[in-house]
């Protein structure tokens, strides 16, 4: 079938998809969704409808990014708007339909946004949300507006025009195109992209592999879990537009087993490209071949790093090696390999279909394009975001993410995972492009962004993302087997109370070994955490050391619970919650009294106590 017959037939999908004359519900069934509820408003939504004698076609559609407001749901139908609705619960169903498809009752108390036209009864359109507003959406194209498991939805929205274009192309020509775009990796340091598939090009072998890394194992990252869910031919199309770029005839999608959804529709899309024959023998009649296949992950941290990646592939322990020779040189089974992750690929179809100075147009000189970050943490709305590198993170944190709740001051931002630093409040105003984090000691990393608030223990931090690291570490090399090690002990101490006028000196002593020794990038950039605590917060480090105290009240050893006498309500709450059998009193006759030879620190029966008079000393 020829490209434009393939064309024809995905816009009279799209175009019954979009049929204005029929009600049509979209509920977005994600992982995030899925979690929130979203799985029984659909059942909710498909029982409830034919009841009420309402014929709509419903739809299952990936994750929009407003995760904040999950489950979502988008109703629209004849003379009607097209409106986006949030926080909805089965119950909420019957008398949302029958408001919207019988009144035309719009209701704004549920409603999020207005999806096409103008604002409506108070109701901001989809790209004036306070979420939306500021993004640049390329990567998340389709995130949320198409059936995933329908390739159809996705062609009729130009997909695979791309890799039509890059086909009519001289290899050397795509790469040159990719080149000019300034694309850079979006899945740690940002090595140029349309460099790295030239390394590969050039590389002598009659045999080359295209791999596609989706082992995102970052705390509270899901970029590529979204994507893969939401639109998994984007991934599907650049991986064969890269493949045709080097010369590869194979690739590997490595994803990570934990994301179910992602595997079942990624398997779908493979199977509906080859059955289009977009991927095959014969890609649209060009002689290129190319057949992609699925491997999963056992969820091994340091599978993420290229050359473990391999290894695993390959059968054997995820486990990094010596480079040279790179992947570009002596990957898979020794032949030349390129690996891009799932977002730097998504962009690939973009720019071949929109042009290199379209996608060059958005960003910065050095950092062109967008980025994906999952905002999460103490922040008003979490969720996925696109933004124009080059953003300052006050724009992200306070205008897309709605500030901190609880009108709490900031603390700091981590970005980067585990791997990136955390930077300070007054570093907000800071453009995110690769240099800028870098200088300020972290990464961009593959888009993680961990909002921190007052409350917030630095020194728990580092803790938590060192041990993090230190269990991840496949132990191969020692500066990074013994060095998180140490480093995860010395803060446990210092966080116990127990800490020495020269840990913060030993710490860092010990950071710059393990980040100049480590054999692979998990290594390297493991101190960060602890780097940059020290470097922004070490009044912190001092305070827990000489002071004994963690002013956040989060290191336990280091703080006391009491009962305010004014406050207690002796309401026996705490009493009735506390494990240990340490609190004394009467109900309704004395106040209550913590005993602190008994106290464990749990803190249960200050999260218990419906008055506050739980204090943490």
């Amino acid at each position: 079938m020829r490209f434009e017959q393939i064309q024809q037939k995905a816009a009279s999908a799209w175009s019954e998809f979009t049929d204005p004359g029929r009600p049509r519900i979209l509920v977005g069934t994600g992982t995030c969704g899925r979690a929130a509820g979203a799985g029984e408003v659909l059942q909710a939504i498909r029982s409830h409808a034919p009841q009420a004698g309402l014929e709509a076609r419903v739809y299952e559609v990936g994750c929009l990014g407003l995760c904040y407001a999950e489950p979502l749901v988008e109703l629209s139908g004849p003379g009607l708007p097209r409106v986006l609705y949030g926080g909805l619960a089965p119950e909420d169903v019957p008398g949302l339909l029958r408001d919207y498809y019988e009144h035309g009752d719009l209701r704004p108390d549920l409603a999020l946004a207005v999806m096409e036209g103008d604002s409506l009864e108070g109701i901001p359109t989809f790209k004036d949300h306070p979420m939306m507003a500021g993004q640049v959406r390329i990567v998340l194209r389709n995130c949320g507006l198409i059936d995933p498991g329908n390739i159809d939805h996705y062609i009729a929205r130009g997909g695979y025009a791309g890799l039509a274009r890059a086909l009519a192309m001289a290899p050397q020509q795509v790469i040159e195109e990719v080149k000019r775009s300034g694309l850079r990796g979006r899945g740690g340091a940002g090595f140029p992209t349309g460099r790295k598939w030239e390394f590969c090009r050039n590389s002598p072998g009659d045999r080359k592999y295209l791999i596609c890394n989706a082992d995102e194992g970052d705390p509270g990252a899901f970029m590529d879990r979204a994507v893969l869910e939401s639109d998994p031919h984007s991934v599907i199309e650049g991986m064969a537009i890269a493949a045709y770029a080097i010369g590869a005839g194979e690739g590997y999608v490595y994803v990570r087993a934990e994301y179910p959804l992602a595997v079942q529709r990624l398997q779908e899309a493979v199977r509906k490209a080859n059955e289009y024959g977009l991927t095959g023998d014969d890609a649209l009649g060009s002689g290129f071949r190319f057949h992609v296949r699925l491997k999963q992950g056992a969820g091994a941290f340091v599978c993420g790093e290229e050359t473990a990646l391999l290894a695993s592939l390959e059968g054997k322990r995820g486990m990094p090696r010596p480079r040279p020779p790179f992947p570009a040189q002596k990957g898979l089974y020794g032949r030349p390999t390129n690996i891009n992750n799932v977002e730097t690929l998504a962009n690939v179809p973009v720019i071949l279909s929109r042009g290199s100075g379209w996608f060059a147009a958005h960003g910065t000189e050095a950092s062109r394009g967008t980025k994906t970050f999952a905002l999460a943490g103490k922040i008003v709305r979490t969720g996925l975001i696109e933004v124009p590198l080059g953003i300052s993170l006050q724009k992200i944190v306070f205008g897309i993410g709605g500030g901190i709740p609880e009108e709490k001051r900031i603390k700091a931002v981590q970005t980067g995972g585990p791997s990136g630093g955390c930077i300070p409040a007054e570093l907000l105003r800071m453009p995110v492009d690769y240099e800028r984090l870098t200088e300020a000691g972290s990464i961009m990393g593959s888009g993680g962004m961990v909002v921190m608030d007052e409350d917030t223990c630095m020194v728990d931090i580092a803790r938590y993302f060192v041990e993090f690291t230190q269990s991840e570490s496949c132990g191969k090399c020692a500066p990074c087997r013994l060095g998180t090690k140490h480093m995860f002990g010395i803060l446990t101490r210092i966080s116990s109370g127990e800490g020495r006028p020269q840990d913060i000196e030993l710490l860092e002593e010990i950071a710059e070994a393990v980040k100049l020794g480590s054999l692979c990038g998990l290594g390297q950039t493991a101190p960060n955490p602890v780097l940059t605590t020290i470097r922004y917060f070490r009044e912190e480090y001092e305070t827990h050391i000489h002071d004994k105290k963690c002013l956040s009240g989060v290191c336990k050893q280091l703080v006391t619970f009491q009962v305010n006498e004014q406050k207690c309500k002796m309401c026996n709450v705490c009493k009735e919650n506390c494990p240990a059998n340490t609190i004394e009193g009467e109900r309704k006759k004395t106040p209550y009294k913590i005993v602190q030879s008994g106290c464990t620190k749990c803190g249960i029966c200050f999260d218990a106590c419906p008055f506050g008079a739980i204090e943490v000393v």
